[in-house]
């Protein structure tokens, strides 16, 4: 059955919140939009709550999952740094891509992954005319392989999880290439921060479409969690001073994975060792970011660690709404589904949900294993797929 852990200290953020600056970048990138925030009558009646919101991310620029926000902002933060100055005399990513090479000695970029990130990264370095080298776990999903492959970057797969992963990346650092982590460990910490910076977008995109309806910002949010990024970013949105009403829950996979967990009843950082094996594979991670962890730690009133079930049973649910979600994307849905179950009864008591409550959730990806996720919503895999 799924766990919880109540955070008594939970407070406003620890790290000041990013300017508009990730967004502005964002826009001048290709095929940039806002996703949509939609509005889920149907389900949030089937859990009994005034309203939910679902943010979906399962076309982000031509990609199936919001991680590019966070990769194409570090890796354009990090060449300023490699340049020198600010790279803004640009039109678009080749003009850009032009000026990377003419300042910089950068011609890769490389990074670990469980799939999302490392595609993100690929994607970025294609468009900037750069190579592109990603370290993936034994067992990745092969269709998630092959579309990294498919952005023009070379893969190297790594005996070991995905932390094992990412300590391999990390050896390709020289004058070069460019490490793109979604993660941090001592003396690497600035990309994995402008990473979470990147995030940003994805909570000023939210904070528009609620202004537009007219509505007050959601009584609480859910997020994933695998090292924390995008739950600091979350943390660094809705727990400011002005607007730590809204209460956050974070949603790990039971067993080995749920890290943050283990590190919250440790009182800090703790290495859960693998084998990660949930399902929601973006989730899967023996250790939490170090530059996401002030923010994780302070700012989450809540934290439940569910069974790969509950993901399934997510993905179906958003899938009977028309919104395709893959297993870590529902994730989110999957935590809210468990707690509405009633078997974490002390964390939904202490999240005050009630039906008048309303609620974010981020679906964070769509199918990127297309025979998986028709596997769990119990339809055949298209022919086109």
């Amino acid at each position: 059955m799924p766990t919880g852990l109540l955070n008594p200290r939970a407070g406003v953020a620890v790290n000041a919140s990013p300017d508009r600056a990730p967004r502005d970048f964002h826009r001048r990138l290709p095929g940039y939009q806002p996703t949509p925030l939609v509005d889920a009558p149907a389900i949030a009646e089937r859990l009994g709550i005034g309203r939910l919101w679902v943010k979906d991310e399962s076309s982000r620029m031509g990609l199936p999952s919001f991680k590019v926000l966070g990769a194409s902002w570090a890796t354009f933060r990090a060449l300023e740094g490699r340049a020198g100055q600010p790279l803004r005399e640009w039109e678009d990513v080749a003009e850009l891509g032009s000026l990377v090479r003419r300042l910089t000695p950068v011609r890769r970029l490389a990074a670990a992954t469980d799939g999302n990130h490392g595609r993100a990264v690929a994607r970025t370095a294609r468009w900037l005319g750069l190579e592109a080298h990603i370290y993936v776990p034994v067992g990745m999903a092969t269709a998630r392989v092959e579309a990294i492959v498919g952005e023009g970057a070379s893969v190297t797969t790594v005996d070991g999880s995905y932390d094992a992963a990412v300590a391999q990346s990390a050896l390709e650092a020289d004058d070069h290439c460019l490490v793109i982590s979604d993660t941090s460990w001592p003396g690497y910490t600035s990309i994995p921060s402008w990473v979470i910076e990147g995030y940003s977008t994805i909570f000023d995109e939210v904070d528009a479409d609620i202004e537009s309806a007219g509505v007050s910002a959601p009584d609480l949010v859910v997020v994933q969690i695998g090292v924390g990024a995008l739950a600091a970013a979350v943390v660094r949105h809705f727990r400011q001073a002005s607007t730590v009403g809204s209460r956050i829950l974070g949603v790990e996979p039971t067993g080995a994975a749920a890290c943050v967990m283990a590190s919250m009843q440790d009182g800090g950082i703790r290495f859960v060792p693998g084998p990660h094996r949930s399902i929601m594979a973006g989730l899967n991670a023996g250790t939490p970011s170090i530059v996401a962890w002030p923010d994780v730690s302070s700012g989450i009133d809540a934290f439940i660690a569910i069974e790969d079930d509950w993901a399934r049973e997510g993905m179906r649910l958003l899938a009977s709404m028309s919104l395709v979600s893959g297993e870590t994307g529902a994730a989110g849905i999957a935590g809210l589904l468990a707690v509405r179950s009633g078997e974490l009864a002390s964390i939904a008591a202490a999240l005050e949900l009630t039906e008048d409550s309303s609620i974010l959730v981020l679906s964070t990806e769509g199918a990127t294993d297309p025979d998986a996720y028709h596997a769990a919503v119990g339809t055949d895999r298209p022919r086109s797929a």
